[in-house]
């Protein structure tokens, strides 16, 4: 029998090679590669002896289709810029809701392959998933990934038919840093401000549902403006200036400033760090005023990406389907 390390060492390298193929594949733009899996693993292994990094492995029944092109910028600063996605769909003909999982990295780091082995299993369970690419904030700081999500978003809908979509059925997920901007993509539906024009302008970019992971609501609760930070703070590079230097980008780009009585059902997954998760409780009161339904649910662990792991990711997957099948089914 393969031993557990074993098993943990050959997911991390397989997840490495992924992830310099994946860098290696445009290399124009500049890349952060921080954020990886081997780094997360490394970083808590000694504390969380039992974790085994999640496989990226397509089940049986489930349909697979890697780096396809959602979006083309024609002209950055860095050129031409194609951006991808990976699809899973159950094999199975029918009409399936649809989840766009957006990867974490503190807005400037990590890529889609790090949600790859959710977006699997979430496919397995009867739902078409879609891990998807946008530009960090070395490349094009905000607005530009609220823009290519968007994007993404309505390319879904135009290809509706090709991938066994149900239109009206649409949540959004991310973790951490993506969490905050499946939030922010979630709660400005129908906002032309967000919108950007990156193709299928004609089609709608609205979602049904969000799902939070560990994602900050609100920059300006005092969990996460009393963090210390400095010009090369991520979230800072990502906004475009500090706090005192750009309030009014630090106030737009919470999610917490948009939610009214036409915003979705939420679903929030916590670890145990609550500045992950800043302004949450005020936005569940506003969610509870209006009568929106959510749902809280927590891993009482001090890990922040436990979504990668063993034994987490499992949990994590299963709340997230339970969910989408209130939500939708």
């Amino acid at each position: 029998m393969i031993s557990k390390r074993i098993l943990a060492t050959t997911c991390i390298l397989f997840s490495f090679l992924l992830g310099m193929a994946q860098t290696k594949s445009n290399p124009s733009f500049p890349v952060d590669t921080s954020y990886t899996l081997n780094h997360q693993y490394q970083k808590y292994k000694k504390h969380f002896p039992y974790l085994i990094p999640a496989r990226d492995e397509t089940p049986s029944g489930v349909l697979d289709e890697r780096d396809v092109v959602y979006t083309t910028i024609e002209n950055t600063k860095f050129g031409k810029r194609d951006l991808h996605a990976d699809l899973f769909r159950p094999e199975k003909e029918g009409k399936y809701p649809v989840l766009v999982l957006v990867h974490g990295g503190a807005w400037r780091a990590g890529n889609k392959s790090l949600l790859v082995p959710m977006a699997q299993k979430i496919a397995e369970k009867g739902f078409v998933t879609v891990a998807v690419e946008y530009q960090l904030a070395l490349e094009a700081p905000y607005p530009a990934a609220v823009h290519n999500i968007k994007a993404a978003i309505r390319w879904l809908r135009a290809n509706a038919e090709k991938y066994n979509i149900d239109p009206q059925k649409i949540a959004i997920t991310g973790c951490s840093a993506g969490g905050h901007l499946a939030s922010l993509v979630g709660v400005t539906n129908g906002l032309e401000h967000f919108e950007g024009t990156m193709g299928n302008e004609s089609f709608s970019s609205s979602v049904q549902a969000i799902i939070d992971i560990d994602g900050v609501i609100n920059f300006l609760a005092p969990a996460s403006l009393n963090i210390k930070r400095s010009s090369k703070s991520p979230d800072v590079q990502w906004i475009g200036g500090s706090y005192s230097e750009t309030p009014d980008t630090w106030k737009e780009v919470s999610p917490i400033y948009w939610a009214n009585e036409n915003t979705v059902p939420f679903l929030f997954i916590n670890s145990g760090y609550s500045k992950y998760h800043a302004g949450q409780d005020e936005l569940i009161g506003i969610l509870n005023e209006f009568g929106i339904y959510n749902e809280v649910h927590k891993f009482n662990v001090k890990m922040h990406t436990f979504w990668l792991f063993h034994p987490y990711i499992d949990g994590t997957v299963e709340y997230m389907a339970d969910f989408m099948n209130k939500i939708f089914k």
